[in-house]
């Protein structure tokens, strides 16, 4: 039942990255130049008041130097390749396990 979860979740978060990318394809035929979305840009438009409570948890339970290099590299990461990366992720997470060959 877990694993039926993980492909479900992964599937709708793979069809978010084809949507962003669909996106910023036309954003780029508009505009003759390529343009991507930053993930950070995209949280901000949807709640910015958790993007902030966000930023306040990881310096205070990490520190700054983890918000710094770990977590703003990735809120500049265009959306499309964030969620894709974590759609394929939880598609593996969910896979099936190999049956083995009885014939081998």
């Amino acid at each position: 039942m877990i694993r039926f979860f993980f492909r479900f979740v992964g599937l709708w978060v793979l069809a978010g990255a084809f949507v962003a990318l669909v996106l910023d394809g036309v954003r780029s035929i508009a505009s003759s130049a390529i343009v991507t979305t930053p993930l950070g840009v995209t949280w901000l438009a949807v709640s910015p008041n958790s993007l902030a409570r966000f930023q306040a948890f990881i310096e205070r339970s990490l520190s700054l130097t983890v918000w710094e290099y770990l977590v703003v590299p990735v809120l500049g990461a265009p959306l499309f390749a964030v969620l894709g990366v974590a759609g394929a992720l939880l598609l593996l997470i969910g896979r099936r396990p190999a049956v083995p060959n009885p014939r081998a």
